[in-house]
């Protein structure tokens, strides 16, 4: 391919933070690599890419579309006439823009852009994170004509000549990081006399997560931990009278991960492939707590794989209360721990997914050109 063309791209991801950050990643490698490069993004009306990707400076275009609600429920009964609309209008967008190739990363609105560019002929591609597919990139695997993956068993779920491992994108300012753990820390305000606790449970938030350190906020204060909480938006509300208290910092939403992940000594997390993925590069002590309630119990699974490397420590949700205080301490106060993790961590990071995912999306262009 000739750096000099111009390509055009459509990617299509989102409902969360996990979808939505590995298609920014994606679409800035696109435009690293080929400088006039048209990129336009399909998402789900309604839903938080519709305001996170035109912060990020590209332009979207929004389906009305939604998921299945897995118990019966009258909101199912608008499904069918909402894939019929998000086709249509998918249909639409596609011959308007007339793109060299479509991306998708997983939420709602892939399943109608994928299928219908799929139907047209266009070079297709999706990125699955997770070790258990969501239903909509599962149906998709039998569509397009390219699958990347980060786990190596998914030939249970799509077709095995479709597969490439190449591991999840990563944001391009977390692999370029270059902010000292001294600079982020002042950049949040922070003591450099204590150790930083930086709590992440999604972009929504994590119900669980956040009720816990809520219960554990004299212990944090005793142990001399502030925090740097990212409650997240369903629950700010709820929470934000707790930057009162002194250090501890309550926020929504995180917009600069970089500074964030270096200001961190330790770190809290779920499980979301995205995040593991991310975590691997940051390569700080991590306390995964997996929510429990995602088909196939993928975080937990996904967790385990960093756990059984010695890189992380793993909690239940269920054990909570009689585990966490016990295992916060050694981490505390074992440095030797700390750097073990740290280390070992950082060798499981993919760092090269993002490019070598680019390098797929070009060879199915390159395809599709010596075929015509």
């Amino acid at each position: 391919m000739s750096k000099g063309s111009k390509y055009k791209f459509i990617i299509s991801g989102g409902g969360t933070g996990g979808h939505i950050f590995p298609a920014l990643a994606i679409a800035n490698e696109i435009k690293g690599r080929f400088k006039s490069a048209e990129i336009l993004f399909v998402g789900a009306k309604g839903r938080m890419e519709m305001e996170k990707i035109p912060a990020a400076g590209y332009k979207i275009e929004g389906l009305w579309i939604s998921g299945i609600d897995r118990k019966l429920s009258l909101r199912n009964l608008s499904f069918p006439f909402k894939l019929m609309s998000s086709l249509i209008k998918a249909k639409r967008i596609i011959k308007k823009f007339n793109p060299d190739a479509v991306i998708g990363t997983g939420g709602f609105a892939s399943g109608p852009v994928l299928y219908a560019a799929s139907s047209e002929g266009i070079p297709t591609l999706i990125q699955e994170q997770n070790s258990y597919p969501g239903i909509t990139n599962k149906i998709l695997g039998k569509k397009v004509n390219k699958i990347c993956v980060a786990y190596s068993d998914l030939d249970r779920f799509f077709p095995e000549d479709k597969i490439v491992l190449t591991g999840n994108p990563i944001r391009k300012e977390l692999l370029d990081s270059s902010t000292s753990t001294v600079d982020a820390k002042d950049s949040f305000n922070l003591k450099h006399g204590l150790h930083t606790l930086l709590v992440l449970g999604g972009s929504l938030g994590a119900r669980r997560i956040n009720t816990l350190i809520e219960e554990n906020l004299e212990f944090f204060q005793e142990n001399g931990v502030q925090l740097v909480w990212q409650c997240g938006k369903l629950y700010y509300d709820e929470y934000k009278i707790y930057n009162q208290h002194e250090n501890v910092q309550v926020h929504k939403f995180l917009d600069d991960m970089e500074k964030a992940y270096s200001a961190a000594d330790i770190i809290i997390s779920r499980a979301g492939a995205s995040s593991v993925s991310e975590l691997c590069i940051v390569g700080k002590p991590v306390i995964f707590i997996p929510s429990p309630n995602v088909a196939e119990d993928h975080q937990t699974k996904n967790a385990e794989a960093i756990v059984k490397e010695n890189a992380a420590i793993l909690l239940k949700e269920e054990h909570l209360e009689e585990t966490f205080q016990h295992e916060f301490i050694n981490v505390i106060k074992d440095k030797d721990l700390r750097d073990t993790l740290s280390e070992n961590i950082k060798e499981l990071a993919k760092k090269n997914a993002t490019s070598e995912i680019v390098d797929e999306i070009e060879k199915l262009i390159t395809k599709r050109k010596i075929e015509d």
